[in-house]
């Protein structure tokens, strides 16, 4: 594992984007596997200036998300899709019909856990990126959840529901569950971009990096990825400095 540490939030999402840019430069027909929540937002804010300023293209370009809230509908402003739709794609050239992500209203979760599988046997990763959750989970691959787990659903832990809730007005109006892509599925990618900020993400940076590989910390297996590369900051680096 590569590990970039860097003085703040900004110069953490400047060197995301160094590496984001290289796949877009380099591959012709890139598939970029991408991550919600606060943490990458940077990045896509240079990915969007990038676009308009430097014109850089994205009609080639297929994004696979890995994770979507059961129960909400695309349009719900806290849904995945919206997410990302707002933060970025609705910012770029991306093709409408190479935006893929799980579908929150599947009334057959097994059924879409299949459909998506198949998505991402389609169109294999150049590269994925992620962020750390506090118990080290990734995506929302829980602890505990098998390495060789493919897109599946999950309950939520009490932990998860709590950090999430930020971003809803009631902590009972955070979804209890999601489909995820798995283990497997992530550590098929080519490239695996993680990104961890802040004090709180220390331990489980140190666990990642450091600690036995173990299914009871996730992220642990990245060890294990032949390229992934770590952007962290100096207070999510606190424990492996």
């Amino acid at each position: 594992m590569k590990i970039i540490i860097k003085d703040s939030y900004e110069s953490m999402s400047d060197a995301a984007f160094s590496v984001m840019k290289e796949v877009l430069s380099s591959v012709s027909k890139p598939v970029l596997g991408l991550a919600t929540g606060t943490t990458p937002i940077g990045l896509y804010d240079r990915m969007i200036r990038d676009h308009r300023e430097n014109g850089t293209s994205y009609r080639n370009v297929t994004t696979v998300n890995l994770d979507e809230y059961i129960g909400l509908g695309s349009d719900h402003d806290q849904s995945y899709a919206y997410f990302m739709r707002d933060r970025l794609l609705s910012h770029l050239d991306v093709a409408e019909s190479n935006i893929n992500i799980e579908n929150g209203l599947a009334e057959d979760a097994e059924k879409e856990c299949k459909r998506y599988d198949s998505v991402l046997e389609k169109y294999p990763r150049d590269i994925q990126l992620l962020g750390l959750g506090e118990n080290g989970h990734i995506a929302f691959n829980e602890p505990w959840t098998p390495f060789d787990s493919r897109t599946h659903t999950v309950r939520l832990t009490e932990s998860t529901i709590l950090a999430n809730s930020r971003l809803f007005d009631r902590l009972e109006d955070v979804p209890r569950s999601a489909f995820t892509m798995g283990i497997k599925d992530i550590m098929d990618a080519k490239i695996i971009l993680i990104l961890a900020n802040g004090e709180k993400k220390a331990d489980a940076v140190r666990r990642m990096v450091k600690g036995e590989v173990t299914e009871e910390v996730p992220a642990s297996i990245l060890q294990r990825h032949p390229k992934c590369i770590l952007i962290t900051d100096g207070e999510a680096a606190a424990e492996i400095l």
